[in-house]
């Protein structure tokens, strides 16, 4: 009889430990499952990246060709410094190599070595200037802190500080696509040679989903473009981007 009571009794502690076995782990999957959306969301978040309040500077009517400086502008206002587009478009480096067109054969100056020709005024001769000397000059309003991440694939040049919640300078063309070969030319240099086209164009680009990539245009024509286009685009005028830390 002691046996049979024994018996019982180890029984009736086996079920109520594993009645409080099996309500533990229902507490954990509901719990997951009321985890899950969230879940759902950050990895949507990631994929889907907007930044609303960098802001829209137009570079004219001062800056004709100052798409390169007004960008910048954008770009350090955001990161909480008090400049403008016309102290950046004095302040830039300048390559002032005059433009000579020798039968076909062209020399100008080099847009990685500073601003080529005027940024204010189509009436005068000019071009543009790359990713260097605009990180140099960010460099002097955000000491130690400017990334040129130029040179590096898409994804971890424009994309990945877009999901840390930064936006970014890029040199572009002004049709966000890849662009044919007869759309550029060879100039030569004091510091080599450089091919151009002039549709080159700059922007600070903001977010980004599977589809589309948005961008402030300093211009105000455009807000997005298609995303393996531009990809492309960027690709092809060299993969230039600076952003900050």
């Amino acid at each position: 009889m002691k046996r049979i009571l024994l018996f019982l009794v180890a029984v009736f502690l086996m079920g109520i430990g594993y009645a409080a076995y099996e309500n533990r782990n229902a507490g954990k999957i509901g719990q997951q499952n009321q985890d899950s959306p969230v879940t759902l969301k950050m990895a949507k978040a990631k994929s889907e990246v907007r930044i609303s309040d960098v802001p829209l500077i137009l570079q004219k009517p001062e800056l004709d060709r100052g798409c390169e400086v007004t960008s910048l502008a954008m770009l350090l206002q955001y990161a909480g410094v008090e400049v403008d587009k016309m102290e950046l478009a004095e302040k830039v480096k300048k390559d002032r190599t005059p433009y000579r067109n020798d039968n076909g054969t062209y020399y100008y100056g080099n847009p990685n070595d500073g601003f080529v020709g005027d940024i204010y005024t189509f009436n005068k001769m000019g071009y543009g200037v790359y990713h260097g000397p605009i990180a140099e000059l960010a460099e002097e309003y955000l000491p130690g802190k400017i990334r040129d991440i130029s040179g590096g694939s898409f994804e971890e040049a424009v994309l990945k500080p877009l999901s840390d919640g930064k936006p970014v300078w890029i040199i572009i063309n002004a049709k966000y696509q890849k662009l044919p070969e007869s759309e550029f030319r060879t100039w030569n240099t004091p510091s080599g040679q450089v091919q151009i086209t002039w549709t080159e164009h700059s922007v600070v680009v903001t977010g980004y989903d599977e589809d589309y990539v948005y961008f402030n245009d300093p211009l105000g024509v455009a807000k997005k473009a298609e995303r393996t286009g531009f990809e492309a685009a960027w690709v092809q005028m060299g993969a230039q981007a600076i952003t900050y830390k």
